[in-house]
């Protein structure tokens, strides 16, 4: 079992390893306020992660090293995430009576059933959803499973890193648990509410849709911020190191809003419409409520609007620290710039308080 649901409440930190960068996220909790202790981002290598999986898991550890370091966290205990495409989870039913360890024990010996691997290649772990509602002797379970691979090589990142695997996560699930800091953000309509967090990484954007909450809809594909560095790298005879601070910081020539930046919030501004287009497809709803755009691209200015006129939908930049307190060690104004990008690693964080 690998930590997936792990029931006790422990300091973690929130790390999560993209392709462009590695985040770090401490929280505390003051009774039901969450405070932020400390925060650091470091960026990666390039191609030492690829479509989020770890291809230099030295270089990766190194730059743990260095996150771990500048955030000036006491912490050694950690949860990270392994990508949605890389778990299958299904729902079962079991015998209601039964307690976790005998649980655990019939899962081992049944797992083949549902399971398409090797069970020697895979890490499995669950967690009892409730009262089936087709038999009310049985409880639905949901059944996680993950090649090993995927988890151990995460684990050997932060080990090199100065820390230790506590938790492994899905990130839809961390995305979910970070969203429960913007569902108040929302106006409640008192109906259900389908909302749709489009992130927006480095080579990866990732459609989750919630109905009240609850993850009923995950998407990947293939775009991301990157295109736009490379373009700046390409245009301005610049390193990608180079072109990705300018992205940042600004400083570039004049021609760089027209000739750069604009073609790149209209093909964001795609990527968004086609998702959710993939969406209202795929599933029983035509509309959603709100759309919430996180990942490091979120930050561009106008982009919320331009996605809110093209899609007719509500569209708010994602913030999970909008209603936490700052610790001393973080810069306020650093946090929430770079807030649309730590949905994952907030999410992770949150799980110190499961």
């Amino acid at each position: 079992m690998f930590g997936l649901f792990s029931k006790k409440a422990t300091a973690v930190l929130g790390v999560d390893i993209s392709s462009s960068s590695v985040k770090l996220l401490e929280l505390s909790k003051q009774g039901d306020r969450f405070r932020v202790e400390s925060y650091a981002v470091e960026p990666i290598p390039s191609n030492a992660v690829v479509e989020k999986n770890i291809t230099d898991v030295e270089a990766v550890g190194d730059v743990i090293k260095r996150v771990v370091g500048k955030s000036k966290t006491g912490l050694k205990l950690a949860a990270v995430a392994v990508s949605g495409s890389a778990v299958i989870t299904k729902v079962i039913q079991m015998n209601g009576g039964l307690n976790g360890f005998e649980m655990e024990d019939q899962i081992s010996l049944e797992a083949d059933q549902y399971i398409p691997y090797p069970l020697d290649e895979v890490a499995i772990d669950f967690e009892v959803i409730g009262p089936s509602e087709s038999n009310p002797d049985q409880v639905d379970v949901l059944l996680a499973a993950c090649r090993k691979e995927n988890v151990d090589i995460r684990e050997d990142a932060l080990q090199i890193g100065g820390l230790t695997a506590k938790i492994v996560d899905v990130e839809a699930y961390a995305m979910e648990r970070a969203f429960a800091m913007i569902e108040p953000q929302l106006e409640n309509d008192g109906e259900e509410q389908v909302v749709a967090v489009v992130d927006v990484g480095a080579t990866m954007t990732t459609l989750s849709v919630l109905v009240d909450g609850k993850t009923i809809y995950t998407r990947e594909q293939l775009f991301g911020g990157k295109q736009l560095t490379e373009e700046i790298q390409r245009r301005y005879g610049l390193s990608l190191e180079e072109a990705g601070l300018a992205k940042k910081q600004g400083g570039l020539p004049d021609d760089y809003e027209n000739e750069v930046l604009s073609p790149f919030r209209e093909a964001v501004v795609q990527q968004v419409a086609r998702a959710l287009q993939f969406f209202f497809g795929a599933a029983q709803y035509n509309t959603v409520d709100y759309v919430i755009l996180a990942g490091g691209t979120a930050s561009i200015p106008h982009l919320a609007d331009m996605v809110q006129d093209k899609v007719g939908t509500p569209t708010l930049i994602a913030n999970p620290f909008a209603d936490m307190a700052v610790g001393s060690r973080v810069n306020a104004s650093a946090l929430s710039n770079d807030a649309p990008s730590l949905m994952i690693a907030c999410g992770l964080a949150m799980r110190s308080f499961d």
